[in-house]
């Protein structure tokens, strides 16, 4: 009965581990994709943070989590959905992850980003890490407002073709330059900073 008590007392007691996140945009190649760590403490309504800071996001557009078939994200009183949607702001990672090993992250209904989001590994605790951190990534966000991963694919198509009917309208539109290869560490790690844990 003791070691059942010290052992139950063990795990309350017991930091959640961080976690090595491998976030990839769905329906998008080559590939777009982020490799993060953060703490499995960390509350959803901060991870969603994280996850728009890491992949080049702006923010100011809906979003949510799916894990398995539980919704998470900024419940609206006014209109219910369904299946519910669960308040982001009261759960943490480790929680709502439990046994999976992978969960959904959308931004954005109009656009509808879908980010498959794999855990890679799960570490010891580490007191030190007060920020997320990026440790690797490739190729650039699209643009905000693109139109989802159909109209990212015709803007690369019309930025790439100066003979494209829509070639300067696009470069105008996304600021007169856009390289889908870039992707830059310290620019993340950069952003990343501004979250504190």
């Amino acid at each position: 009965m003791a070691l059942a008590r010290k052992s139950a007392l063990r795990s309350i007691t017991s930091p959640a581990p961080d976690y090595v996140l491998r976030i990839e945009l769905q329906h998008i190649k080559p590939a777009i994709w982020r490799r993060i760590v953060v703490p499995g403490s960390i509350r959803l309504r901060k991870l969603h943070v994280v996850l728009l800071l890491a992949m080049g996001w702006e923010g100011g557009h809906a979003h949510e989590f799916v894990f398995c078939d539980t919704h998470y994200g900024e419940p609206d009183l006014d209109y219910p959905s369904d299946p519910p949607m669960l308040d982001e702001a009261r759960v943490t990672l480790v929680k709502a992850l439990g046994e999976l090993k992978s969960f959904t992250y959308i931004y954005d209904y109009g656009d509808n980003w879908q980010h498959r989001i794999k855990v890679e590994k799960a570490l010891p605790a580490n007191a030190q890490l007060r920020s997320p951190l990026c440790l690797d990534g490739r190729n650039a966000c699209p643009p905000e407002d693109v139109g989802g991963a159909p109209g990212y694919i015709d803007f690369l198509d019309a930025i790439i073709d100066p003979s494209h009917e829509e070639h300067n309208h696009f470069l105008k539109w996304c600021g007169g330059s856009f390289d889908p290869d870039a992707f830059d560490l310290d620019l993340a790690n950069q952003r990343l900073f501004e979250v504190k844990f």
